[in-house]
């Protein structure tokens, strides 16, 4: 039975102009740009230089730490490593590839002779080697959250919401690709250990479910799914283990404390490809939507594809588009340009027309505490917000903005139009200076005392 999360709205889901369009597979580009930035973690570091041959599926950056490697994602030759714009903002460095149009496959590229005599260990290192991150947008490194979850996780659950506006990709997956999706689900129960598997699904996508369980009751599968009434953000990991298991994630804390582990739709069906052919991440589906696009649409695209060619596809923008995001309008960030390549993350790239810019020029706060009503962290927005407009470090430290999940619901629901989120994301970024800071004036000290002790 679905439980209630705390907080939440309800925007208008604006889904109709995608959701029954199937996922087109757009034509391999000239040219692809791919970051060494698509996780959560340092940056990859490049293992080409200009004018190597690469193959698809060859890894071209390795990662230290926490991270996850990088592959080509077109046959062809290096033009350059440097610096290139990215959607996080700023640049990033990238490798740039000239397509050949060959679709030459990389040796590295090995599908596992028997996947179902695959340990979980070994079905751990084929996930870590293909790259596989959080593809709904969170980016952290799969293989790190199944290995540390192994033992402790007793309910692993597939974030099928899909609640933000906008975006159709997983439930198109779900229609077209449901096998991949229960294959997925099938290793993840495998690799914990568990009896069973929930897909957590909105109501809205019926169909979606239906196409889901169908190869559920075929392959009678250790999968079950649960319907979920609709409510943003209802695909925040920590809502949607509420929304399943009635727990609730203590602050500050993870999914696995209470013993879940959540996984996107792409990623599920990500560590089926992996674990069945040997294809590392190197694709992606992306919704193409918004007022300012002529034709709205799904498109699946090898990664690096700048966002200028899927707008192309798409009809290009109107005259009067104002605005472009990547990712949802609740979540994502807007874009100076459409230059920028899609990533691993990249779930959408909208675009805005018309009216639909509803700032005003004097946000003001009035008092109305319906921010902290929608706070599905159980926050006080308008005490943030002040503290951060103030630069109160240690007040916004008592009052836990690092828990914020930066989901955009009180930006969304305030009548005064306070750019709260964007305040709560500098304001994070302001505790993580300070800390910063503070610990390297202690380790300075530290060594001046230890010096002047060696001195004596």
């Amino acid at each position: 039975m679905a439980h209630a999360f705390f907080g939440g709205v309800h925007p208008n889901d604006m889904k109709a102009a995608t959701n029954e369009k199937a996922i087109e597979q757009l034509a391999a580009p000239a040219q692809v740009v791919i970051p060494m930035s698509m996780h959560f973690g340092a940056p990859c570091t490049p293992l080409v230089a200009a004018g190597d041959y690469v193959k698809v599926g060859q890894k071209i950056g390795e990662f230290r730490g926490l991270g996850a490697p990088i592959h080509a994602s077109v046959s062809g030759t290096v033009k350059a490593v440097e610096p290139r714009p990215y959607s996080m903002g700023g640049k990033m460095m990238s490798v740039v590839i000239d397509n050949d149009f060959r679709n030459e496959l990389s040796e590295e590229v090995k599908a596992p002779a028997d996947p179902d005599a695959l340990t979980p260990e070994e079905m751990v290192e084929i996930v870590k080697q293909a790259g596989i991150v959080g593809m709904g947008g969170a980016t952290f490194p799969t293989h790190a959250k199944i290995s540390s979850g192994i033992g402790k996780v007793d309910t692993v659950i597939i974030n099928g919401a899909e609640c933000e506006p906008y975006i159709t990709g997983d439930h198109r997956a779900m229609l077209e690709r449901p096998e991949q999706i229960i294959g997925g689900c099938c290793y993840l129960a495998r690799m914990f250990g568990v009896a069973k598997v929930i897909i957590g699904v909105e109501e809205n996508k019926k169909n979606g479910i239906e196409s889901m369980q169908k190869v559920i009751d075929e392959q009678k599968a250790p999968v079950v799914i649960e319907p979920l009434h609709c409510r943003y953000p209802q695909g925040g990991e920590k809502q949607l283990c509420q929304a399943i298991t009635g727990k609730q994630v203590p602050p500050g804390g993870l999914p696995s404390h209470i013993g879940c582990a959540v996984f996107n739709i792409n990623t599920t069906m990500a560590i089926y490809r992996a674990i069945t052919t040997g294809m590392p991440v190197v694709n992606k589906v992306v919704t193409v939507s918004g007022s300012g696009v002529v034709e709205p649409k799904n498109l699946e695209c090898p990664i690096g594809t700048p966002v200028s060619l899927l707008f192309d596809a798409c009809g290009g923008l109107k005259d009067e588009t104002f605005k472009l995001v990547a990712g949802g309008p609740m979540m994502g960030m807007a874009q100076a340009s459409a230059d920028f390549p899609v990533a691993k993350g990249t779930g959408a790239v909208l675009a805005f027309a018309g009216d639909e810019n509803k700032t005003v020029e004097h946000p003001t706060c009035i008092r109305c505490g319906r921010c902290v009503e929608a706070c599905p962290m159980h926050l006080e927005p308008l005490y943030l917000y002040m503290y951060q407009q103030k630069g109160m470090i240690d007040e916004m430290n008592a009052a836990n903005i690092m828990d914020c999940m930066e989901c955009g619901a009180c930006s969304y629901i305030c009548p005064g139009r306070l750019h709260l989120t964007h305040a709560f994301k500098a304001g994070k970024q302001m505790v993580k200076d300070a800390a910063a800071k503070a610990k390297a004036a202690a380790e300075s000290a530290k060594a001046a005392e230890e010096a002047k002790k060696e001195a004596k």
